[in-house]
């Protein structure tokens, strides 16, 4: 049974969490956890280890909640990076030395989940935001945010200097920050 409560915010949603109100947690979960673990499993490429990585990735969240700052950026973003990170930090773990490389249907997968289980709407138009960005700025946010790929191995992978792809991901960033409206 679903304990989604549509009729709150992210305000007030965040302001519960760092309460420690686990009913909160339970509404974060069931909102959120369907487009994490799409992302998830496309990045480890197996089921049980997603599982894993899922569930590691709401006890940092549920630890960190403190340090989720909204002027940064909207909490679907930083829950994203946060199970992006943890399935990466896995994956390495299990595959030490090699490169990582997963699907470009993330952003898809992505798109799915948040249709399919309502979360946040502002960031349902991602992949739309995201083509609205100049082909540079594009591939480097498919690599970096969708791929699972660190900036070294994007600089590698498309031969730029590291610094080039660095300045390329943060412009493609206040870009999308324009794009949303933030």
């Amino acid at each position: 049974m679903k304990r989604s409560n549509p009729s709150i915010t992210e305000e007030v949603l965040v302001s519960r969490l760092r309460q420690r109100e686990e009913p909160a947690f339970h509404i974060l979960y069931d909102q959120y956890s369907p487009a994490l673990y799409g992302v998830i499993l496309k990045i480890v490429r197996d089921e049980e280890a997603a599982r894993d990585v899922l569930q590691d990735s709401f006890v940092k969240i549920w630890k960190n909640i403190p340090s989720y700052d909204s002027q940064k950026g909207r909490l679907f973003t930083w829950l994203l990076n946060i199970a992006r990170n943890t399935a990466i930090d896995a994956l390495r773990t299990r595959h030490a030395g090699q490169s990582i490389q997963t699907g470009a249907e993330i952003v898809d997968i992505i798109d799915q989940q948040q249709q399919a289980y309502q979360p946040n709407p502002e960031v349902m138009d991602l992949p739309e935001k995201v083509s609205r960005l100049n082909p540079d700025r594009q591939t480097v946010i498919d690599l970096v945010y969708f791929r699972g790929y660190t900036h070294e191995e994007a600089a590698e992978k498309l031969n730029l200097p590291l610094g080039t792809v660095k300045t390329r991901v943060r412009s493609a960033l206040q870009e999308l920050k324009k794009l949303f409206g933030s």
